[in-house]
């Protein structure tokens, strides 16, 4: 079968992201994104191969009024990037959480979609506007397949002695709750790059993959199989983040309730606001979550900035070090995502007095701006560590492609 043209969709809770794929060259036609969707603000950013960025605020109450604008884009005849809606092969769908009943990457059916509605209480932010988006593209793009890729899928693979959280069974058999593991499409993609890097197959390397954004997470691969990752049940389990809090004390929860009876009230959403929205970088600082505003503020000598990228370090140099053990020892190191590849404090921090491990970091390797995969490295060191960018969006058009193919 041959497949052009590829739409990859992202739909979070009041956005959308999106890019068109021709999958020859496997290079992008056109992208953009819809922000603040519901909200007076929201603004529409989108550029093609032969069209610079073009910014405009716009009126949309729904993702539906989203799609609907970004399909006109497509298709304008002095601006656009496909004359007709069946240049699109098929439409690939990012979802957060696959449950226990998604491991790899589905055609979308009517089946499908039932089963979907499961995971909405488990991932409530992402996974109702995942399939928002669904029900929009079928609207404005009937008889183009849709597929789903699924954040979950790559750790399916992990061993249930990893996955599993010692409580009571029950809730693992009547509830699923388990490690699920997130990020999967980005430690998929860079743990194939490092393989090509190393000129090893992958299937003979043991990595440990660093995926540093607003979210986090740290992932232990062996022959190309996911043997443990840091994030759990939901994607706040794990190292310092942005806004999230990472691993902390469970008890922590039902003290802060006896402490705060009135501000908390037993609320669930206010806990999930606390622990997801206003912890991590930012509720450290008390500044931002952002890591470029961390690093003014430490310049001016603010300590508490100083503490929240401290904190981050340490909690991903835990995991590195943890993960290095599991796996007996390790071939590869790989740091992605917008912290990952930008940030040389960071990386250098993590890796500093892990030469035990056999990680030895070349500083001037490390401090050269890029935006290409690199080794970064000493020529003595043992473990190669690498920056590779990452390419979620290209993944999943190519899970998508293969998914049709397989599918037909």
């Amino acid at each position: 079968m041959k497949i052009l043209k590829v739409l990859v969709v992202n739909c979070g809770s009041s956005s959308i992201k999106y890019t068109l794929f021709e999958m020859v060259s496997e290079k992008k036609v056109a992208w953009g994104v819809v922000e603040c969707i519901g909200f007076p603000e929201a603004l529409y950013k989108r550029q093609n191969v032969n069209i610079d960025e073009k910014k405009d605020y716009v009126k949309v109450t729904n993702h539906k009024e989203a799609i609907e604008l970004i399909i006109e884009n497509l298709l304008d005849k002095r601006f656009g990037s496909i004359v007709d809606i069946n240049e699109i092969a098929v439409v690939g769908h990012r979802v957060a959480h696959g449950g226990v009943k998604f491991s790899k990457s589905v055609l979308v059916t009517e089946k499908v979609k039932e089963d979907l509605k499961e995971y909405f209480a488990i991932a409530p932010l992402h996974n109702p506007a995942n399939y928002a988006g669904v029900l929009a593209i079928e609207k404005m793009l009937p008889g183009i397949p849709s597929v789903l890729v699924f954040d979950t899928a790559f750790h399916q693979t992990m061993p249930d002695y990893a996955y599993m959280y010692a409580i009571p069974y029950e809730y693992y058999e009547k509830d699923h709750i388990r490690r699920y593991g997130f990020h999967g499409m980005s430690h998929d993609y860079v743990s194939r790059k490092a393989a090509a890097m190393l000129e090893t197959p992958l299937n003979k390397l043991k990595l440990v993959t660093v995926h540093l954004g607003n979210g986090s997470s740290v992932t232990a691969i062996e022959r190309g199989k996911v043997i443990d990752t840091s994030m759990g049940f939901t994607p706040l389990q794990g190292v310092v983040m942005g806004t999230r809090c990472g691993d902390i004390d469970p008890a922590i929860i039902p003290y802060i309730l006896s402490v705060y009876p009135r501000q908390y009230k037993n609320s669930s959403d206010a806990l999930n606001t606390l622990m997801n929205k206003r912890s991590g970088l930012l509720g450290i600082s008390g500044l931002s979550a952002d890591m470029r505003t961390i690093f003014k503020a430490i310049e001016s000598g603010n300590k508490r900035a100083k503490l929240a990228f401290e904190m981050l370090c340490y909690s991903v140099k835990k995991y590195i070090s943890a993960y290095y053990g599991v796996l007996n020892g390790i071939e590869g190191l790989v740091f992605t995502a917008g912290i990952g590849e930008n940030s040389p404090f960071v990386r250098e921090k993590i890796c500093v007095n892990l030469h035990a491990l056999g990680i030895e970091m070349d500083l001037a390797k490390n401090n050269v701006e890029s935006n290409e995969e690199r080794l970064i490295s000493s020529s003595s060191s043992k473990v190669k560590v690498m920056v590779i960018p990452t390419n979620e969006e290209l993944m999943i058009a190519k899970e998508s492609k293969a998914c049709l193919c397989e599918c037909r």
